[in-house]
C-alpha cells in the first residue's frame, strides 16, 4: 500500500465506494433463519411467498347471521345454535339448506351453502323462528364474506427480499403460515477507540478529556444493522492498535481516532503493515475530511498466529490474499471471509460524519437495506460554505424547512444532539431556501425497531435514543417526500434557529476535523 495521499475522494463518490465495497461478501453471504419472536427488525434475506391462501377459507366478516338465499329466513330451532351458532375456530359447520339462517361470529368458518353474512345490527329476530332484514339494509349475495384468497393465494410474493422486518411483517408472516424467517446475517463489527487522552469517567481534568465516541458509535453502528460485538479502548501505541486490528474477528472494524499523520496516528501504519487496500483516503467534506475506508487483507491461519511474517516486506505474496483474486473470492478453510475498516477521525462530530459517510453505506450493503430515497428540504438561512469541500451541518425542521443549528463545529455534539438530519451543503455553500439533501438520522421510530427484543434486552446497559414527538417516521428505514418535500415537524422549537460565527475555521487553512 502507498503512502497516505493528498487527493481527497469526493463525498458522493466516497459513499459509492463504501455502498460497493462489500457488494461480494454480502451476496455470499447464508441468511440467517430465525424465529419470528427474533426477527424484528432483521432484514428478508429472501423473498416472502405465501404458504397457504389468505384467508384459508371462506369466513365471516362481521357477527351476524350466515344465509342461504332470500329472506325471511328460518332460525334453527336447537336451543344451543340459536344462542351461539358458530364460533371462530370450529371446523366445517353442516350444509346451510336454502331460506335458513345461523348465528356466526366474526372470523368463523361459513357453511356450504351460505351466500351472504346479515350483520347483528341490520337483521331482527322477532322471536317466531324468523329472521328478517332491515328494510334499508337489503342483503346482496356475498356481501359480509371474505372469500377464500382474498388477500392472497398460496405461492404469491408478499414481500420482496430487503424488506426491513416490522411488527406488521412479523403479523403477515405469522398469517402467511411461517414459523421463521430467512433473514440477513447482521455484519459484527468491533470499536476500537483510540487515545491516551480520553477518560471513561468522571470530568476531565490534567489535559485529559471524556471519551464521547465510546458511549455513541456503538449504539450508532447497532441502529445501523450491525451486531456490535465490543467497545475496545487502546492506548496510542502502535504495536497495540495493529495487533487488535489483526486479531479481530469481526466483518468490519470501526476505529476513532489515529486516522490523520500526526506522531501517535496508528491507523495508517497499520494498514501498510497488515497490507490493506485502501478504498477511501480522505474525503473532501467537513467535518471529516481524514476518514478512511480499506479492505483489510485475507490472511491465513498460519500468518495471523505469527504477525512476523505480515512485516517481512521480503515474504512472498499470500496466495489467499489479494494478489490472487480468484482464490480470494472463494476462501478455503484456513482462511476468513474479507474484512474492511473504517476509520473515524476523532473529533466527535467529524466521527458522525464518518459514520454517514462511509459506515453507513457499508453496513447498508452488508444488511441488505435499500439505499435510502433523497429527501431533499429548502434551507431556512443561507449556510457558508467551503470553497472545495461539502460541508455536513446539523439542521432540524421548522415548518417544512431545513434550519441549521450553530453548534456545528468538527468536536461539538450539541448540535447533532437535537438534529433532525445532516444537510448537504456543497462547496461554496447555499443561499436560503435552496433545497438541499438531508441525511437522516438512525434513531427515528423505524430505526429504533431495528433492534429486536432479544437486542434490547442484551444491551440493556446501553443508552437508546428515543424518537421526539412529532419526528418522521420512515417506511422501511427511509423517506417517503412528498413531492420532493418533507413534512413540516410540530414539534421542532423555534430557538433551534441558526446563527453565523458559531467559531468553525470553514477557510481554505482548515486544519484536520
Amino acid at each position: 500500500m502507498d503512502e497516505p495521499h493528498h487527493s481527497p475522494t469526493s463525498w458522493p463518490d466516497a459513499r459509492a465506494i463504501a455502498a460497493r465495497a462489500a457488494v461480494k461478501e454480502a451476496a455470499h453471504a447464508a441468511p440467517v433463519m430465525r424465529p419470528l419472536s427474533e426477527a424484528l427488525g432483521q432484514v428478508l434475506a429472501a423473498p416472502l411467498a405465501a404458504l397457504t391462501d389468505l384467508p384459508p377459507f371462506d369466513t365471516s366478516a362481521m357477527d351476524g347471521w350466515a344465509l342461504a338465499g332470500p329472506g325471511p329466513w328460518r332460525l334453527p330451532t336447537d336451543d344451543k345454535d340459536q344462542d351461539h351458532g358458530i364460533l371462530a375456530g370450529h371446523g366445517e359447520a353442516a350444509a346451510l339448506p336454502d331460506g335458513h339462517a345461523v348465528r356466526i361470529a366474526t372470523g368463523a368458518r361459513v357453511p356450504p351453502g351460505a351466500t351472504a353474512v346479515l350483520r347483528s345490527e341490520y337483521g331482527t329476530a322477532a322471536g317466531d323462528g324468523w329472521l328478517h332484514a332491515s328494510a334499508a339494509h337489503p342483503v346482496v349475495l356475498g356481501q359480509d364474506i371474505r372469500t377464500r384468497g382474498q388477500e392472497c393465494r398460496s405461492g404469491d410474493q408478499l414481500l420482496p427480499a430487503g424488506t426491513l422486518v416490522t411488527p406488521a411483517v412479523l403479523g403477515l408472516a405469522a398469517a402467511a403460515g411461517y414459523d421463521e424467517l430467512p433473514t440477513v446475517r447482521r455484519p459484527r463489527v468491533e470499536v476500537l477507540v483510540l487515545g491516551d487522552e480520553l477518560l471513561t469517567e468522571g470530568l476531565p481534568h490534567d489535559g485529559r478529556i471524556r471519551d464521547a465516541l465510546g458511549p455513541m458509535v456503538g449504539p450508532w453502528l447497532r441502529a445501523l444493522g450491525a451486531e456490535v460485538t465490543g467497545t475496545r479502548r487502546l492506548a496510542d501505541e502502535a504495536d497495540a492498535v495493529c495487533a487488535a486490528v489483526a486479531e479481530s474477528s469481526a466483518d468490519v472494524v470501526v476505529t476513532t481516532g489515529g486516522t490523520a499523520a500526526g506522531p501517535v496516528d496508528h491507523v495508517h501504519p497499520t494498514l501498510r503493515r497488515l497490507g490493506a487496500e485502501l478504498l477511501v483516503d480522505g474525503v473532501a467534506v467537513r467535518p471529516g475530511h481524514p476518514m478512511l475506508l480499506a479492505r483489510l487483507a485475507l490472511e491465513s491461519r498460519e500468518s495471523r498466529e505469527n504477525p512476523e511474517s505480515r512485516e517481512n516486506p521480503e515474504s512472498p505474496p499470500n496466495p489467499e490474499g489479494p494478489d490472487n483474486p480468484e482464490k480470494s473470492e472463494t476462501p478455503g478453510p484456513q482462511t476468513r471471509p474479507a474484512r474492511h475498516l473504517v476509520g473515524l477521525p476523532g473529533n466527535p462530530l467529524a466521527a458522525v460524519s464518518g459514520l454517514l459517510t462511509l459506515a453507513e453505506p457499508l453496513l447498508r450493503t452488508l444488511t441488505g437495506r435499500p439505499a435510502p430515497a433523497p429527501g431533499p428540504a429548502p434551507l431556512a438561512e443561507a449556510v457558508q460554505g467551503h470553497p472545495r469541500d461539502t460541508r455536513l451541518v446539523p439542521v432540524t425542521f421548522r415548518q417544512d424547512a431545513a434550519v441549521p443549528l450553530r453548534f456545528n463545529g468538527p468536536a461539538m455534539l450539541r448540535g447533532i444532539a437535537v438534529a433532525d438530519g445532516l444537510a448537504v451543503i456543497p462547496p461554496g455553500g447555499a443561499e436560503r431556501g435552496t433545497e438541499v439533501e438531508v441525511l437522516d438520522l438512525p434513531w427515528s421510530a423505524i430505526a429504533t425497531e431495528q433492534l429486536s427484543y432479544a437486542d434490547q434486552t442484551r444491551h440493556a446497559d446501553q443508552a437508546h435514543r428515543t424518537p421526539q414527538a412529532g419526528h418522521r417516521t420512515p417506511q422501511a428505514g427511509h423517506r417517503t417526500p412528498q413531492a420532493g418535500h418533507r413534512t413540516p415537524q410540530a414539534s421542532h422549537r423555534k430557538d433551534r434557529a441558526a446563527g453565523h460565527g458559531d467559531g468553525e475555521d470553514i477557510s481554505p487553512e482548515e486544519g484536520p476535523a
